[in-house]
């Protein structure tokens, strides 16, 4: 019975310290909302609002989207990849990128690459602040048609 215990705790310990881990790896996960005000845009770039939300999958994330241009366009974007650096689809609006490759840098920071027919468009900062409520997108290169893209943009945990 003693032995019984012991193999439960231990067993016990390793799923909730694996909790931890995830928890730690995946920092960005959850609900952002962009904070317009904090923000830096491209020129002709602005945008109303957007909210993300990033899912955990296990090797990787899923993430849904609704952006809201200051025009008043809506955009969905959605996409599921993995952090092994190599080009998952796209689908939505992504400045004309068709895949992304994402890396896991450490567990506050991923960085990204997307493409539209296997030509790279513009690169992709993800981190989000030690705190946890604070996450900083940075984009740079062009959109498919070749505007520029050097954004920062803010957004706030919910």
């Amino acid at each position: 019975m003693k032995k019984l215990f012991t193999v439960v705790g231990v067993v016990f310990l390793t799923i909730a310290g694996s909790g931890i881990v995830i928890a730690q790896t995946d920092a960005h996960m959850g609900t952002w909302k962009l904070n317009v005000a904090k923000s830096k845009f491209a020129s002709g770039q602005t945008m109303k609002s957007e909210t993300r939300t990033y899912e955990p999958t296990g090797d990787g994330y899923k993430l849904s989207g609704q952006r809201v241009d200051a025009d008043g366009s809506t955009h969905a974007e959605s996409f599921t990849v993995k952090y092994n650096g190599k080009d998952e689809p796209i689908t939505g609006d992504a400045n004309g990128a068709d895949t992304l490759a994402v890396k896991l840098v450490d567990p506050n920071h991923i960085d990204a690459t997307e493409k539209k027919g296997g030509k790279m468009l513009y690169t992709t900062k993800v981190v989000v602040s030690s705190d946890g409520k604070v996450m900083t997108i940075t984009n740079k290169g062009k959109t498919e048609s070749g505007q520029p893209i050097n954004t920062i943009l803010v957004y706030d945990k919910q």
